[in-house]
C-alpha cells in the first residue's frame, strides 16, 4: 500500500493522489501540513528535510517532490500512456510538466495567495495584478498549445502534463479576478472530465 502524506486539499497533493486514481493504485492517506499534522515534526522531516507536502512512502523509501512522484508512478506501472518510454515523447510531456513548476506557478502565486488565501503578506494591488496579468500570459500560452494538438497539451493522447496542468488550470478558474475567455483550455478542461480522478482531485470545488 502506497502512503502518501499531505493534507487532500493541496495542489501538489491532489497532482498524485489524481495519477494514483488514474492508475488505479490503493493509497492510504495521511493528512499533513497546515491545519493538521505538522510538517515540521521530526517524524516528517526524516522524510522531507524541505517540511513540504506531498511525499510518498512505498516499501519505506520517501519521495518527495510532487511531479517527480507522478512520474515515478507511471514509469513503476509501466504507463507509456501517461510518460511515453521514446525519449522525445517522453520530454514532450515533462516539458511542459516543468514549465507547470518553473514558469506557471511563478506567475500565479502572488496572486492566487493575495485573492484566495488572503495572506497578509500578498495584499499589495499592484503586484496582485501583475501576477494576474503574468498568469493569464501564461494560460495563453496554453491555449495555443491545445489549440495545435486539439486534444491534449502534449499530443493526442492523455497524459501526466495534462494531470499537473490540469490542477493548475482548476486554479486559475477557481481565483476571483479577469480572464481571457481561452476556448482550447475550455475544451480541454471539459476534456479532462472523461478521466479517472477529475471529479474527486480536480474539479472538486478546491482552488
Amino acid at each position: 500500500m502506497l502512503r502518501v502524506l499531505g493534507k487532500p486539499t493541496s495542489i501538489n497533493v491532489r497532482k498524485v493522489l489524481w495519477t494514483c486514481a488514474v492508475l488505479d493504485l490503493p493509497v492510504t492517506p495521511e493528512p499533513w501540513g497546515s491545519g493538521h499534522q505538522s510538517c515540521g515534526e521530526p517524524e516528517f522531516m526524516a522524510l522531507n528535510p524541505n517540511a513540504m507536502v506531498p511525499v510518498l512512502v512505498e516499501d519505506g523509501v520517501a519521495l518527495w517532490e510532487s511531479n517527480t512522484i507522478c512520474r515515478y508512478l507511471a514509469a513503476r506501472h509501466q504507463r507509456s500512456d501517461l510518460l511515453p518510454a521514446s525519449p522525445m515523447a517522453r520530454a514532450q510531456v515533462e516539458k511542459w510538466m516543468d514549465w507547470q513548476i518553473a514558469e506557471l506557478n511563478n506567475a500565479w502565486r502572488y496572486a492566487f495567495m493575495g485573492l484566495v488565501r488572503e495572506s497578509p503578506l500578498h495584499l499589495d494591488r499592484a503586484a496582485i495584478d501583475t501576477s494576474a496579468a503574468a498568469w493569464n500570459r501564461h494560460m495563453a500560452i496554453l491555449e495555443r498549445q491545445l489549440a495545435i494538438t486539439g486534444a491534449y497539451v502534449a499530443g493526442q493522447d492523455f497524459t501526466l502534463a495534462d494531470i499537473v496542468l490540469g490542477l493548475s488550470t482548476n486554479r486559475w478558474l477557481s481565483t476571483p479576478m479577469a480572464r481571457p475567455t481561452l476556448p482550447a483550455v475550455a475544451a480541454w478542461y471539459q476534456r479532462l472530465g472523461q478521466h479517472a480522478g477529475f471529479a474527486e482531485h480536480c474539479d472538486n470545488g478546491v482552488p
